[in-house]
């Protein structure tokens, strides 16, 4: 059985898989499906990624409050074994009614209680701010209230995933943030301008998110819907790069994003305990070669806006 190998989380001194799990998939239809194939799991089989994904060496769950029953299911599945991971949710700081300091911090006092209820623990690991603009995170009303959650032992420690350079380059000059959750892979190259040295500086977390963006970066490249070509383009071209490097375009890009020093783990956003061995497989094996980094790098998207899933036509 393939056991995951580990890093350091930035400053928070904990120790993490290289390969992390993420649970969209297991809480909500997410991804492009195959051969019209049901993307969400059933209970049983989501329990039984999410135990196997332990046995196999990931310490690393990173869910959210937003993604349908994944805490619950969570919390159902793996309420005995609470000690054997690091968990990782995500609170809404958008949508609340009201204005003001106070209906900020009562919207996420409930999202907070409600994720520690669902997640059936008295502690989250990390708890990071869902998405905000930099905007927000400047103002430092967010950053406080999770303070006040830290200061009452309901969470270890803070963290924020982002959209964007800005917004993450805001949480690191915050400095209240231990960790930050950014898309980064080998077609959004952006974090390693600025963000990913910057966070590196300052000792703070990188989770990476995205790595397939969405399923593109796998043979369901060819099921992206019409008004991706550009995008499709470019995939191919990473294939072909990988082909040379005789290994998979999945694995091409797990190696990749791993491969940047700044990276604590990378999530796998997965219901199939399959996909999850072979990304812990593909972890094992290090980084690609120089040549192989150099000249996928030469590979561009003009268009950025195709970097982001929630720019894409409706998948199918």
């Amino acid at each position: 059985m393939s056991k995951g190998r580990f890093r350091r989380l930035g400053r928070t001194g904990l120790r993490v898989s290289e390969i992390g799990l993420g649970t969209v998939e297991l809480g909500l239809e997410y991804g492009i499906a195959a051969e019209a194939t049901p993307l969400k799991p059933s209970r049983a089989d989501a329990a039984k990624v999410l135990n196997q994904a332990l046995d196999r060496g990931i310490n690393f769950i990173d869910t959210a409050r937003v993604y349908g029953d994944s805490e619950e299911i969570i919390g159902e599945a793996l309420k005995s074994r609470r000690q054997e991971y690091v968990l990782c949710s995500k609170v809404t700081c958008s949508g609340y009614k009201g204005s003001g300091t106070g209906a900020l911090k009562a919207h996420m006092t409930s999202s907070i209680h409600q994720s520690l209820r669902a997640l059936q623990t008295d502690v989250i690991d990390l708890m990071q701010l869902h998405s905000p603009p930099a905007e927000n995170i400047r103002r430092g009303e967010l950053g406080d209230i999770l303070q006040e959650f830290q200061r009452a032992g309901c969470i270890r420690f803070l963290g924020a995933t982002t959209y964007g350079e800005e917004a993450a380059l805001a949480a690191l000059e915050d400095g209240r943030y231990d960790c930050l959750q950014i898309a980064y892979n080998v077609l959004d190259r952006e974090p390693e301008a600025r963000v990913l040295p910057l966070a590196q500086s300052k000792d703070v977390a990188v989770v990476v998110r995205s790595v397939l963006l969405k399923g593109a970066l796998t043979h369901r490249y060819r099921s992206l819907p019409a008004g991706l070509e550009e995008l499709q383009s470019a995939v191919e071209k990473t294939a072909a790069i990988a082909s040379g490097e005789s290994v998979s375009l999945p694995e091409f890009a797990y190696r990749f994003v791993l491969a940047h020093p700044a990276v604590s783990t990378a999530l796998v956003g997965t219901a199939q305990v399959d996909e999850l061995k072979a990304a812990l497989e593909y972890c094992a094996r290090g980084a690609l070669s120089s040549q192989c980094q150099a000249d996928v790098r030469q590979v561009e998207i003009k268009d950025r806006r195709l970097l982001n899933p929630g720019n894409w036509p409706p998948l199918q």
